[in-house]
């Protein structure tokens, strides 16, 4: 964890949050800005600036962000109408906070291309 980091303070508590599920690998919350009806962001709770960080031993992380996904989804209602799931590595793909996340975005119909 890093002592800036906004998404490393919501994973300890420091900061609030409206957190859906927690486990000692990852933690999602709910998006403070939606895009949807159902936007939730899942994140590891050791701090990885992005995908361009994950290691060959981040696999298992890697794989509980998806898994847990699946638990979102069927929790929030969204599971058999279907989801988006999108993850921004850097600036140019607008990835604002430097702590790795996926936003799960769901609850109506989704729009392709997206912009």
């Amino acid at each position: 964890m890093t002592n800036e980091c906004v998404f490393c303070k919501i994973v300890s508590g420091e900061l609030p949050a409206d957190k859906v599920y927690q486990d000692d690998m990852v933690t999602a919350f709910r998006d403070i800005n939606p895009v949807a009806p159902t936007h939730i962001l899942i994140v590891p709770n050791q701090h990885v600036a992005s995908t361009n960080d994950l290691t060959d031993a981040d696999e298992q992380l890697a794989g509980r962000m998806l898994t847990v996904t699946r638990k979102i989804a069927q929790q929030e209602g969204v599971a058999e109408s279907g989801y988006r799931l999108i993850i921004n590595t850097g600036p140019d793909a607008n990835q604002v906070v430097f702590h790795l996340h996926l936003h799960l975005i769901g609850g109506q119909k989704m729009r392709y291309p997206m912009g």
